[in-house]
């Protein structure tokens, strides 16, 4: 799969972008919770600009998800996982801190991994 280079360099400043989020969630923990959101969000649509247009993997993903499909695409699964996990990081107590920036640390790694994979380039 061939990504141009417009796409490629999105996907790795957004995924730039939630990493400094989550640095900037963990020293300042009273603006934590938009900041992990923001995060999550970020690295969602890294990986969305790794695979093409955001808008259009963005749709697929919440078409799957009203439907209940069956998924059998590795791919789309994750990221089905990874809107449900969003989804439900908005819903979580505040209180709940600790648990949400280890999920959005998680995101951020899987979407590294598949920014990565398609860019062929690594983000520190």
């Amino acid at each position: 799969m061939l990504i141009s280079d417009y796409q490629k360099g999105w996907a790795l400043r957004y995924l730039r972008e939630a990493k400094a989020e989550l640095t900037a969630a963990q020293k300042t923990p009273y603006l934590a919770p938009s900041l992990i959101f923001e995060a999550m969000r970020k690295a969602q649509v890294a990986i969305y600009y790794s695979l093409g247009e955001p808008a259009f993997v963005e749709g697929i993903v919440h078409e799957t998800i009203i439907k209940k499909q069956s998924i059998e695409d590795p791919i789309l699964k994750c990221l089905v996982e990874i809107e449900l996990s969003v989804q439900q990081l908005i819903q979580m107590p505040k209180t709940n801190q600790e648990n949400a920036m280890e999920q959005a640390s998680e995101i951020i790694q899987i979407a590294s991994d598949i920014v990565e994979l398609f860019t062929n380039e690594t983000v520190d």
